[in-house]
């Protein structure tokens, strides 16, 4: 049966032969508040249908196996951006580097390790960055969680989508800055978002970077058909060099209506994490943030925001 928490309304899934004859009350591992179990035709008890009806947020990786892109520069902003146009957003650092606290000036004291280990409730592990935006934070920890999924005989890789699904339904978007190369962890990832954004920086050993990535998701939808490609963005465009604009125009022939308009290389974009700022606070006048608003425009179908 299906359950809903009184407090703060989230559902609890239950298998009621799970529940010992002479207990009558539960916690929510959401808010830690007890509630009373329900009886036979109370309305706390809800059927499949309105289950499926459950808001489910639009789930987004920046992955690419190749390193130096611009993938945590671009999560970040993508995540600000769309919180700064009013949506709810989960920013999810896999990476073992932790940029993404670096970049948004927190220090957070727990983060995804500590929920997927379910060592901590997820109100502990989320911080909040800024308004409309939560962060998940990465870290050294994460060699633990890569080796747990590693020791899983079976649905190892669900871990991630296991840990996140009670929580990321309070969100519009969950946005998943991934670390370079291929490990347990990238195919987690894969395995629970719905939607793939890769940067690709304009030269040459970067494209090749996106056909080998690309013949691995190929693969992970073998088995996960729900997941796919659905934007590739040009990083560090420079009209001053020629190659830049030559790659440009072979990725357009390729994929078309999959490629976003490019971030231009601007200096402000690699100073502004040094003071733990977005390219929206540090320089919201500059070429990147220009940028990364079109952006948000194109992510979220609306060519309105930000005019």
């Amino acid at each position: 049966m299906v359950i809903i928490c009184p407090n703060c309304k989230k559902k609890h899934n239950i298998d009621e032969r799970m529940i010992p004859a002479n207990v009558t009350r539960a916690k929510c591992k959401f808010c830690g508040k007890h509630f009373s179990l329900p009886k036979a035709g109370e309305t706390l008890v809800i059927d499949n249908k309105a289950r499926n009806e459950e808001k489910s947020p639009r789930k987004i990786s920046v992955s690419l196996s190749k390193g130096g892109v611009g993938k945590t520069t671009t999560a970040v902003n993508l995540a600000t951006g769309l919180a700064l146009a009013g949506f709810k957003v989960l920013l999810v650092d896999t990476d073992t580097q932790g940029q993404a606290s670096y970049m948004l000036g927190v220090n957070p004291k727990a983060g995804l390790t500590e929920l997927v280990m379910g060592e901590l409730e997820p109100e502990v592990t989320m911080v909040q960055a800024r308004e409309r935006l939560w962060l998940l934070a990465g870290g050294k920890s994460l060699a633990g969680v890569k080796r747990l999924i590693g020791r899983k005989d079976f649905g190892g890789e669900l871990t991630l989508s296991e840990a996140l699904g009670g929580v990321d339904k309070q969100f519009d978007y969950v946005i998943v800055d991934t670390s370079p190369g291929w490990d347990p962890l990238t195919v987690n990832i894969l395995f629970y978002v719905t939607e793939v954004l890769v940067p690709v920086s304009l030269e040459v050993m970067s494209i090749q970077g996106l056909i080998e990535f690309l013949k691995s998701i190929a693969s992970i939808q073998k088995y996960r058909p729900g997941v796919s490609l659905k934007y590739i963005l040009p990083t560090f465009l420079d009209k001053r060099v020629g190659k830049s604009l030559s790659i440009l125009g072979k990725l357009q022939n390729l994929y078309g209506n999959n490629v976003c308009e490019p971030i231009r290389y601007n200096v402000r974009l690699s100073e502004a994490p040094a003071y733990g700022q977005t390219i929206y606070e540090f320089a919201p006048g500059s070429n990147g943030a220009n940028d990364y608003r079109e952006l948000i425009r194109k992510v979220a179908n609306d060519n309105k925001l930000f005019r």
